[in-house]
């Protein structure tokens, strides 16, 4: 039993999803913003008060459990890729009885097939009806840092060009983490036009971009969550962070133990000594007190000390 559940692969619980469209009544809808559903009434709340938009409650199409959703104000959102590999994508063909079709771009692997889709229509079979071919269905698990718990969330797309964007950003990515460690992005839905047959067609594509740091910082291997999290805030510290005081200077001037005392305190708040004192300069700084407090002790007491008013 032990062994078994060895095994298991972990994954983070699915807190919703994120949408580019929505239905009204049975009309499905584009839109030019993102749509956040869930389960949760608490994560599409704390979305709306992030991105706006109006809570309600929805049913998906061809279910009978409610879900909540907003559609909100927001075109981009901050995101965090996260360890393992994010992105799922396969060729699938769906009808009101579930996933007719799924397949890898050469095999159909319900059916085990040969790619049905290129056989009918060509090389260009994407460009058919949609309903009559399968959509390019691409998956990406996300972690949202803003909204409350640790799970994660499933942006999808069907289309055809957001397929090839995402599969060549993940690999980028991949290539440079290993899988390992966090990546900043911002999921950006962006609108494009192209013109077939003398005809103008608009859409949306989702685009997946790196954000608040470079490639060279994001091929360099895996990053630390801190920066993951705040990647331009952990720059901005850094180029403004004073010089660090010369302590053991001070403690040298100081004229008594507790002045010594004091300068560590404010090398502790300062964060440049470990708050238990184990560090060496802690322990150095400590011995300059010490010291101190033993001139102090060996002086006698009928002695004045110099600076000491004496009647």
């Amino acid at each position: 039993m032990g062994s078994r559940l060895l095994n298991i692969q972990r994954r983070a619980a699915e807190h919703g999803r994120l949408r580019t469209g929505y239905t009204n009544g049975n009309r499905p809808m584009r839109s030019a913003t993102w749509v956040v559903t869930s389960h949760s009434e608490e994560h599409v709340q704390k979305a709306s008060e992030l991105w706006g938009g109006e809570v309600e409650q929805w049913t998906p199409l061809n279910s009978t459990i409610e879900q909540w959703r907003v559609v909100t104000k927001a075109s981009s959102i901050e995101a965090l890729i996260t360890p393992g590999d994010p992105l799922n994508q396969y060729n699938e063909l769906w009808t009101g009885g579930g996933c007719k079709r799924r397949c890898d771009g050469e095999t159909e692997l319900l059916s085990r097939q040969p790619c049905i889709c290129a056989r009918q229509f060509g090389e260009d079979w994407h460009q058919q009806k949609k309903g009559t071919v399968c959509s390019a269905t691409s998956r990406l698990n996300v972690m949202l840092p803003d909204l409350s718990g640790m799970g994660m969330w499933r942006a999808e797309t069907h289309s055809f060009y957001a397929a090839s964007e995402w599969g060549g950003m993940v690999d980028m990515v991949l290539a440079g983490t290993d899988g390992r460690g966090f990546v900043p992005v911002t999921l950006r839905i962006e609108p494009r036009q192209v013109i077939r047959d003398g005809k103008t067609k608009k859409f949306p594509v989702v685009v997946v971009e790196l954000r608040g740091v470079t490639p060279r910082q994001a091929l360099a291997g895996p990053m630390t969550a801190a920066t993951a999290l705040d990647p331009a805030g952990g720059q901005a510290v850094a180029a403004i962070e004073a010089p660090r005081p010369d302590y053991l200077a001070e403690a040298e001037g100081a004229l008594t133990s507790d002045d010594v005392r004091d300068v560590w305190r404010c090398a502790s708040a300062n964060g440049h000594v470990d708050p238990k004192g184990r560090d060496d300069l802690s322990k150095r700084l400590m011995a300059i007190a010490e010291r101190m407090d033993a001139e102090a002790n060996s002086t006698s007491d009928d002695e004045p000390i110099e600076g000491e008013l004496v009647d």
